[in-house]
């Protein structure tokens, strides 16, 4: 079994494609079935943000899995299957942990450095654990990459550095609303991005701040962490016409800004300026908008333009990448150890299961033995078997730490001392799909 990543993102293709490329809860359940289905994949996560479409899998062979992921995607999406090739890239093995790893810290983000992604890193691994699409080799990887991530924010200047697509936002919002301590700030939406959008504005100290969304709890609990109003969702029309700024981050699949809306209310504002933040994908701003008076769109491929020549610093970043080499170095050392370790757990079974059956036979010919002396030779077999086993066990993991191969050494256990493979196996076997909930 080998690690793929396929995926398509910022870096590889532009937001238009993107765009047809998100899919909601539903249709990710319906990717994950579609994937599972094939031979050649035995586990499987979906990473799915608005800059990326991302398919983890544990796989049997590369070729099969990579053609495979490619046919499931494009069906799933109705996207030209040609199109997604010239915008898909392919990591193996070292390369895609350190992929993972490098998505999981940030470094791989529209706005480099940007903490947003390990929220979305720890939904993929809870998505995958409840649907049980991820078993314990994904399990291990994303869990991995959660830590590294959290490292990276912890131990490293990353934060110091890094510039929010909010941020951006905001600030090309203020150059043309003017101060934003003077406006009245709308947030569309009460996810975790919507959530973000309403912490930043209020640090800019706005003058004031609502929110919107459909589902009225999320609405008023999002309202209330924040000092926001609350508005339902039937009001929309009337907030729009009050804000003079606007964010709006939700999950719907079509426009929830429409230019006719905004196109009624521009009488009433006398002029007033009005920016409207687009971070959603699919978008959620009617791109029309940006052509009537007095009105500004920025959308997430503005922001994207606007953060290409952000950097987060020459030392920060070397700090981050060392961290993912060294970090992709002690997870393929674990990988490499496991590999061996079933083998190892079933030769300790099997003896352990040689020495009762013989204590056994010596009960039955020895009779007459006190209590004591039958411990005392039950400890000396142990012991004399556990010297036996000690320097074997401790040498091949030794081996494999080195670098050399573990599958091999595994093979020559399990071939010395005649371990059955279906004994190996239930060791090997790991627990229920979707039992682990162990998220960073």
């Amino acid at each position: 079994m080998s690690l793929v990543v396929m995926g398509i993102s910022h870096r590889s293709s532009d937001m238009s494609l993107l765009e047809r490329l998100s899919l909601d809860d539903t249709r990710l359940d319906s990717l994950t079935r579609t994937l599972l289905s094939g031979e050649h994949i035995e586990e499987v996560a979906l990473l799915s943000t608005c800059n990326r479409l991302e398919v983890y899998a544990e796989a049997s062979t590369f070729h099969g899995a990579v053609a495979h992921i490619g046919e499931a995607v494009a069906d799933e999406t109705q996207v030209d299957r040609d199109e997604l090739n010239a915008a898909f890239y392919v990591h193996y093995e070292d390369r895609a942990i350190a992929h993972v790893f490098s998505v999981a810290c940030g470094l791989d983000a529209m706005a480099v450095g940007e903490a947003q992604i390990l929220g979305q890193v720890r939904g993929t691994l809870s998505r995958g654990q409840d649907s049980g699409s991820v078993g314990h080799q994904l399990n291990l990887l994303l869990q991995h990459a959660l830590r590294v991530g959290k490292r990276a924010h912890s131990d490293t200047e990353l934060d110091r550095y890094g510039s929010s697509l909010v941020e951006v936002g905001l600030s090309r919002a203020q150059e043309h609303v003017g101060d934003l301590s003077h406006a009245s700030v709308l947030v569309i939406g009460a996810g975790a991005m919507s959530s973000l959008v309403a912490t930043t504005a209020v640090r800019h100290d706005v003058r004031s701040l609502t929110v919107i969304n459909r589902t009225p709890e999320r609405t008023r609990r999002l309202a209330a962490a924040t000092g926001a109003t609350a508005r339902n969702w039937d009001e929309l029309p009337e907030a729009l016409a009050e804000a003079d700024v606007v964010l709006s981050c939700t999950g719907a699949m079509g426009q929830v800004v429409e230019a006719d809306v905004v196109r009624r209310m521009l009488p009433g504002r006398q002029g007033r300026p009005v920016a409207f933040v687009d971070l959603a994908l699919p978008r959620d701003v009617d791109p029309e908008i940006a052509d009537l008076p007095g009105c500004l769109v920025v959308a997430l491929d503005d922001l994207g333009r606007a953060l290409s020549d952000v950097s987060i610093g020459g030392e920060a970043l070397r700090q981050v990448e060392d961290m993912v080499v060294s970090e992709v170095a002690a997870f393929l050392m674990t990988r490499r150890q496991e590999s061996v370790a079933p083998a190892v757990a079933a030769l300790r079974r099997h003896a352990a299961a040689v020495v009762r059956a013989e204590l056994d036979r010596l009960d039955t010919r020895l009779t007459g033995v006190d209590a004591q002396t039958r411990a005392e030779v039950e400890r000396t077999v142990h012991r004399v078997v556990d010297k036996l086993l000690h320097t074997p066990t401790v040498r091949v993991k030794e081996l494999v730490a080195n670098g050399t191969g573990g599958g091999d050494y595994a093979q020559a256990l399990r071939e010395l001392f005649d371990l059955d493979h279906e004994h190996v196996a239930t060791v090997t076997r790991p627990p229920e799909r979707g039992g682990t909930r162990d998220l960073p």
